[in-house]
Formats: structure tokens, C-alpha cells, sequence
């Protein structure tokens, strides 16, 4: 089959042979329809985050169920199905206690297992979910990236009313934009990129006119952002880190003690409950994930989506 093979830094080509994959008991095989692109991705890409190449990147898919492996009902075979992409060992500690986001044995697709940006993937059952009648391939795609948004909203308890900041507006902040509009929140927005402010203008976020907010998201990742964002942080406020600066961040913490500010992480997503409620909070609220997408690009143009990711005002996805 065809493949987007990483073989060396900044360099995708489009491989006629990779191996076809065959599922393991449990596991079922989908062909990919479409594969979104994000940081994590663009990490692996331009070598900021190292893989042992040839390597698949890719890791936010939907596509269709096309053989199953024992123990999965054959009824699964033609079903459409977006893929959760990490897969915790379900027996540790952290993945007991309900965490599974921490489990230290996580693996990931694209990141420690080989991604999506191929014609066939095989991943275990209860990581496909079946897709909600009505939404399209490019609503899709970006489930998984809402589903991050949505962990991080409930880690901070938005609620309707609740002032609120977003410190970024790449697609990961554009995402949160949408589900705490549609939570009822007050949401402004700090970037920098006129495109990407403009977006979340059309998405609802009001002008960052306040020094400081109830509810701050950083989602940058960068060591301006979050300075901000804890210079924004009010009286009693929460602050929410989604983005991982690659430096150190100098910081005081004398306003976060005075001010009796909590200050968390959030990384990625608990299973099963999290995937299963973005689903189910995306069709219930009638939310169009896609309107973030501003590129689309085809299969044999991945080497095209993953240079030019970066600077489009919003998100790009690949359409096979």
C-alpha cells in the first residue's frame, strides 16, 4: 500500500510498498479517508522531536472499517470510524485511578507507534469509535484535538458565564474557542497572527478588553504566552498550561500565592470517557469542528500540508 514516509528531517515521500497491516486479535483495519495535521506532527516532521526513520506520521484520523481480527464482530466491517490515537496501558497506577492521560506507558501513533498517513492502519477496537451520522470527514478529523480542548475545559470547571481567556489561537486555542462558546462562557482572545485572531473573531471570542479573568488557557506553548497568561490570571483564578514551551519559564510566583491562583497542566485526554463525550458534545451542540480548516491538501501532497502547516491561519487536513 501507499505511504507518507518520513525518511529524512523535514522530508516526506509517498512510498508504493509499505507493508499492509494485519490485525492482531482485538484490533480492526481502517482505511484512512482523511488525517488532520497539527504540532505534534510538525514536531516529528522537522526533527524537533526525534523518530528512527523511515517513519509514519500522523495521528488525528478518520476512515473506514475494512477487516477485523479475532475476537472483534465481523458486523464492525463497513463502519465509519474517527481513531482515538493513544493508548494507555490500562494497568498502571494512574491509568487505575481513572487517569489515563499520565499512564507512562502511553503509546501514541505518529509518536512512539508509526501514524496514520497511509492507506491502512490497524488499531485496537476500542480505540475506533463510530462516527455520528451527519458529520463529515473534515469535522472528523478534528475530534481528537476538541477532545484535548474539552479535558482542559473541564480540568479548569467552565461553565456557562465564567470569564474566560485564551492565551493563542492556533487550532488547538480555536478549538477550545468553539466548545466554551458552546458551554455559554465569555471567551477573549490574545495572538499575535492577524489570521488567526480573525478566525476566532468569526468563532465568537470577544476583544481581550480585562487585565484579568476567572479562567485563563494557555495554548500557546511558547514563554511569552505564558507569562501572559499568569500576568492575566485574577483573584482566585485558574490557569490551565496546554502548550509546553521548549525553554524554561521565568516566573514569580508571589502574585499566584497573593492572589490565590491555582495553576494546572492539562495533557491530552482520559479513556474511554473523554473521546466517547466529545462525540456525543459536538452532535448535541450541532458544532462544525472543520470551520478551523483553512488548507485542504491531497494524500500525494503531504509533503506540501507538512511545510506549509505552520503559517496557515488555522488548521490543515489531508483528504485521501
Amino acid at each position: 500500500m501507499k505511504a507518507a514516509v518520513l525518511t529524512r528531517v523535514g522530508e516526506v515521500v509517498i512510498a508504493e510498498d509499505w507493508p499492509e497491516p494485519v490485525p492482531a486479535p482485538g484490533e480492526v483495519v481502517i482505511e484512512l479517508t482523511g488525517v488532520g495535521l497539527c504540532g505534534s506532527d510538525l514536531a516529528v516532521w522537522s526533527g524537533s522531536r526525534p523518530v528512527e526513520m523511515p517513519w509514519v506520521v500522523g495521528h488525528e484520523g478518520v476512515g473506514t472499517i475494512v477487516s477485523v481480527g479475532a475476537g472483534v464482530a465481523d458486523a464492525r466491517v463497513g463502519e465509519r470510524v474517527v481513531i482515538e490515537p493513544n493508548y494507555p496501558c490500562g494497568q498502571c497506577g494512574s491509568c487505575l485511578r481513572g487517569r489515563t492521560s499520565m499512564c507512562p506507558y502511553r503509546l501514541s501513533l505518529g509518536i512512539n507507534l508509526p501514524g496514520l498517513l497511509r492507506e491502512r492502519a490497524a488499531v485496537p477496537a476500542p480505540f475506533a469509535w463510530s462516527a455520528p451520522a451527519g458529520l463529515a470527514d473534515q469535522d472528523l478529523v478534528c475530534v481528537e484535538p476538541m477532545t484535548v480542548a474539552l479535558h482542559a475545559a473541564r480540568l479548569g470547571r467552565a461553565a456557562a458565564g465564567t470569564h474566560c481567556l485564551i492565551v493563542g489561537a492556533g487550532s488547538q486555542g480555536l478549538l477550545l474557542l468553539q466548545a466554551l462558546v458552546a458551554i455559554g462562557a465569555e471567551v477573549s482572545v490574545v495572538e499575535p497572527h492577524a489570521g488567526r485572531l480573525e478566525i476566532a473573531r468569526t468563532l465568537g471570542a470577544r476583544p481581550a478588553e480585562s487585565p484579568v479573568y476567572e479562567l485563563v488557557f494557555e495554548t500557546s506553548g511558547s514563554v511569552g504566552g505564558t507569562q501572559q497568561a499568569l500576568r492575566s490570571l485574577g483573584v482566585g483564578g485558574i490557569l490551565v498550561l496546554i502548550g509546553i514551551p521548549h525553554d524554561d519559564v521565568p516566573l514569580s510566583t508571589a502574585s499566584i500565592v497573593r492572589g490565590h491562583g491555582t495553576v494546572m497542566g492539562s495533557i491530552i485526554y482520559d479513556h474511554p470517557g473523554d473521546f466517547r463525550e466529545t462525540l456525543a458534545f459536538i452532535a448535541g451542540h450541532g458544532l462544525s469542528p472543520s470551520s478551523i480548516l483553512r488548507r485542504t491538501f491531497s494524500f500525494s501532497d503531504s509533503q506540501a500540508a507538512l511545510s506549509s502547516a505552520v503559517s496557515v491561519a488555522g488548521k490543515s487536513w489531508i483528504k485521501f
